[in-house]
């Protein structure tokens, strides 16, 4: 090994996956010696998104065994559970309400920035170092690895580099010649301040939790945030060059006009989303790397996140699976730095990261084809959400019901919407 006492860790990022890893290697006093490096030149240097659930035995269970689940609770909205899927008449084939934390269904929200506030501030001073762009890796002659900064010059004598960088992974390339694609779904994220005051409509119809609402392969969605704002997004399926035609609109009026055009024909409490929207408009291409992404393993390299398995955001696991990666490399690594009393065992920490690697490949690809399956039955299939709902919440319960549970579920959810259509349609 580059060290004769404990390991040397380069982690490459500092978002949920990177932060999580090396909070649980000092939380739980592995012999290890870990730094993140972080390109980004501080904690709030760009927005980082909207809202998002913890599932039970994922990223909650990741927090519970980092040392910070009180920390979690202070910001934990369980009633953010609440949850609407609607069509564009707003016909609502789900309706949930929010919880507290005894009655919760093992999926509370939290804001984005502050799960990643939360990881960050967990950290000794010094661990994260921010303003550090990774620019290349360099393997030594001794089998440790170099690490070169842009502007920064050159960190050696790593045993093992982690690369959390999320999509453009440069880690990546040493390891995989995949790339992210765009799978055909654009669209814009908003914001509507204070719709308590402002829209109370729109905030009893959001009920504290997630609005979602599809139709004619479009989306409007709607979530609260932490400060009792709403996150708004309106994906689709489009041509890739579809957001450029928001290039030139830089005033948030000009674009909400061109959106409540595209929306025409839609319930009009839907396109009071649109119309009450006030923050900045964020146009973007939704990008994933193939389903089943894997990798030969390469001893002293390793990904996890979406640098390892970037999907869309649909089925709402990609911040669980990472934190999920994050628990399962840290007891790799664990393994491994206690394995032997001179902790100078390559082979050790070769073999436990590559049966944690056959493991996550195994546990992403459910949960990229259930995200994908899950895109695909809103924004790709004729007549959806009217006719597909049924196969929307069966792929969504995919990973969490044994064949028996699922064909129940199956049975029920055909039943309740033959019913249904009936009633309402």
């Amino acid at each position: 090994m580059a060290s004769s006492t404990r390991l040397k860790i380069a982690i490459i990022g500092a978002g949920p996956a990177g932060c999580t890893l090396a909070r649980l290697l000092i939380h739980n006093h592995i012999p290890v010696n870990v730094t993140i490096f972080e390109r980004e030149k501080s904690l709030d240097a760009r927005s980082q998104g909207g809202t998002l659930d913890l599932h039970k035995d994922l990223g909650l269970e990741a927090i519970k065994r980092c040392g910070l689940y009180e920390e979690f609770l202070k910001y934990a909205r369980f009633d953010g559970e609440a949850l609407t899927v609607a069509n564009k008449d707003l016909k609502k084939f789900i309706c949930l309400a929010g919880a507290d934390e005894k009655t919760s269904r093992g999926r509370p929200e939290i804001d984005r920035a502050r799960l990643r506030e939360i990881l960050v501030d967990s950290l000794p001073e010094g661990v994260v170092r921010w303003g550090w762009h990774l620019k290349s890796v360099e393997e030594a002659e001794d089998g440790s690895f170099d690490l070169h900064f842009r502007d920064r010059g050159v960190e050696s004598g790593f045993d093992l580099i982690v690369g959390a960088e999320g999509a453009w992974s440069k880690v990546r390339t040493l390891l995989s010649d995949d790339r992210p694609y765009y799978f055909g779904v654009s669209g814009l994220s908003l914001s509507i301040s204070d719709p308590e005051t402002r829209c109370p409509d729109l905030f009893k119809l959001v009920n504290r939790g997630s609005m979602f609402a599809f139709s004619d392969a479009k989306s409007i969605m709607a979530q609260q945030m932490g400060d009792g704002s709403l996150n708004v997004s309106t994906w689709g399926a489009h041509t890739e060059d579809y957001i450029k035609k928001f290039d030139d609109k830089a005033e948030t009026g000009s674009i909400k006009a061109l959106l409540l055009q595209e929306y025409e024909g839609w319930h009009p409490l839907l396109l009071r989303i649109i119309e009450m929207a006030d923050g900045p408009a964020v146009p973007r291409n939704l990008l994933m790397l193939p389903v089943g992404t894997k990798w030969k393993h390469r001893p002293g390299i390793t990904m996890i996140g979406d640098a390892a398995h970037l999907m869309g955001p649909f089925a709402g696991v990609g911040v669980n699976l990472a934190m999920s990666d994050a628990m399962s490399l840290a007891t790799a690594i664990s393994n491994a730095a206690n394995s032997s009393p001179k902790l100078d065992n390559k082979a050790s920490l070769s073999t436990e990261i590559k049966i944690f690697e056959e493991d996550m490949f195994k546990r992403a690809t459910k949960d990229q084809k259930m995200s994908f399956d899950m895109m695909e039955a809103m924004f790709m299939t004729p007549g959806a959400p009217n006719d597909t709902i049924e196969r929307w919440i069966l792929a969504g319960a995919g990973n969490d019901l044994n064949f028996v549970l699922k064909g129940m579920l199956a049975v029920a959810a055909y039943t309740y919407f033959f019913f249904w259509r009936w009633w309402n349609l």
